[in-house]
């Protein structure tokens, strides 16, 4: 993968300072690809599917482990003034996995980040047809 045609698509996909995305091997969870600063993908915030908080790191691990989908949105103030959504699944057409991340008052929800990445990975020739 061309790293800096990814970066690119990503940017103008996600890109914002509070967003991440992480890119792995389905199976192993070895991560391959990172957009933006690991301080910015080490965040926790609530996971939207259950009580707690996660990083994205263990989102990734669990898509890795079984390949499925994940769109997540919720609230991360208690005024709803701010968001988190999440997006997970496989990259069409190979082995490899993502995850991504987004909180702040504008953040994306996570089927629209899913469907924006989507066309990032196509755009920048990661995913097949």
């Amino acid at each position: 993968m061309d790293r800096d045609q990814l970066d690119a698509a990503v940017s103008q996909a996600v890109g914002d300072p509070s967003s991440c995305v992480l890119i792995a091997k389905a199976g192993s969870g070895k991560t391959l690809y990172r957009y933006n600063s690991a301080t910015a993908c080490a965040q926790e915030f609530p996971a939207c599917d259950g009580p707690g908080t996660r990083k994205l790191s263990s989102l990734l691990e669990a898509t890795a482990k079984d390949g499925q989908p994940r769109q997540l949105s919720c609230n991360t103030q208690a005024d709803a003034s701010r968001g988190v959504g999440w997006a997970a699944g496989p990259i069409a057409g190979t082995d490899l996995v993502y995850a991504a991340m987004m909180e702040g008052d504008r953040a994306f929800p996570g089927r629209m980040m899913a469907d924006r990445l989507e066309g990032a990975f196509r755009k920048a020739k990661v995913s097949k047809p």
